[in-house]
């Protein structure tokens, strides 16, 4: 720990720092959350995968890691059972932490995951430099390995890495809820078994569209959207049904693509806990968590949909809803763990839409 590696981007831009965690150089996306607490959720949210995360708040590892605990059958404080960023810049590490749950340093459970960090960063300046150039792709490189080649995640299918390789069940009552899973956060399904229902987690690519279930929810998940094709297509097949669909984050941009809408990419993405959005036909407004690097483009939206959540930085689309049919998806989290809880009420509103397709 502490010898001298380097961030670059690919403009040229070249910063110098100290390593911690894993000693080896990698590649990817570099992209910036502007949130202050909560980097062990950051770190296990599959929607960072092939991503180089920069933190904007000043302080980084004082709390260590916390000890694990498992509520059905779920972690408590992660949002998956590892780390999926590629690598990780801060402006300044805690070497020592202290926290009564904690059971390691941050650069012990980065290394664990051979993840590198990089720390004696100005990260408030860097992302000024990502906010104006746009995101770039960056290569964090340690002296112990060297360069290596330039990497475009959104290049892959990262959806497939991060999903289940077979369908669970999270067992509840009679009402069963498909969770097709393109990386999803703990928190999404601690907020469905919540409800009380069933829950069948499915890969991806799992084709339901033979099966029966009350409500279908498509969760959030890294990359580009166009990459799930077969998503999408069983998703058009499932709009022809009257049951209710819930898109979370790139489940929004799913089913947006299935309604017959277009995605583009952000210049810098909205990744933080601090996004406010308004509720479109309303004066309401809330506070929301955001990871995405793509959006939906509210004018290629069919006739027979609406904008539901607008971002008020910057107008863009933060959910759509069918005029008609109970189908409804947010660009934020409304599960944000840990918060804000501001949205947490549309899991309600779809199990009210769930009820009132059962009772017909």
């Amino acid at each position: 720990m502490n010898s001298k590696s380097y961030l670059i981007l690919d403009d040229g831009t070249r910063l110098e720092g100290k390593q911690f965690g894993a000693d080896r150089s990698v590649a990817g996306e570099v992209v910036f959350n502007t949130a202050m607490t909560g980097y062990p959720e950051s770190l296990t949210d599959p929607s960072y995968k092939g991503q180089i995360l920069v933190l904007t708040f000043p302080l980084i590892g004082n709390y260590g890691v916390p000890r694990d605990r498992f509520e059905k059958g779920l972690s408590r404080f992660f949002e998956s059972d590892h780390v999926h960023i590629t690598g990780l810049v801060i402006s300044d590490y805690s070497v020592d932490y202290s926290h009564w749950n904690a059971m390691k340093s941050l650069s012990d459970w980065l290394r664990e995951y051979n993840i590198p960090g990089l720390y004696g960063i100005d990260t408030r300046a860097l992302t000024k430099h990502l906010r104006e150039k746009g995101t770039m792709l960056g290569k964090l490189i340690s002296p112990a390995e060297g360069d290596i080649e330039w990497y475009d995640p959104n290049s892959d299918n990262l959806v497939a890495q991060v999903s289940i390789p077979k369908p669970e069940i999270y067992q509840g009552n009679e009402e069963k809820v498909i969770l097709v899973d393109c990386g999803v956060k703990n928190n999404i399904l601690r907020c469905l078994i919540d409800l009380g229902v069933t829950v069948k987690r499915v890969p991806w690519d799992y084709d339901f569209t033979n099966e029966e279930y009350g409500g279908l929810v498509l969760s959030n998940g890294p990359g580009d959207p166009q990459m799930c094709a077969a998503t999408i297509s069983h998703l058009s097949k499932a709009l022809e049904r009257d049951t209710p669909v819930f898109g979370i984050c790139l489940g929004n941009q799913l089913l947006s693509i299935a309604g017959g809408a277009k995605t583009y990419k952000l210049k810098y993405g909205h990744r933080g806990y601090n996004q406010p959005v308004l509720q479109v036909g309303t004066n309401r407004a809330y506070i929301t968590s955001q990871n995405h690097g793509f959006a939906v483009d509210n004018e290629t939206l069919g006739a027979d949909w609406e904008p539901y959540f607008i971002n008020l930085n910057d107008n863009t689309n933060e959910g759509i809803r069918h005029k008609k049919k109970p189908f409804m998806s947010t660009q934020f989290h409304p599960e944000a763990s840990g918060g804000p809880n501001d949205t947490r009420f549309l899991f309600d509103e779809f199990y009210r839409l769930m009820q009132k397709g059962n009772s017909k």
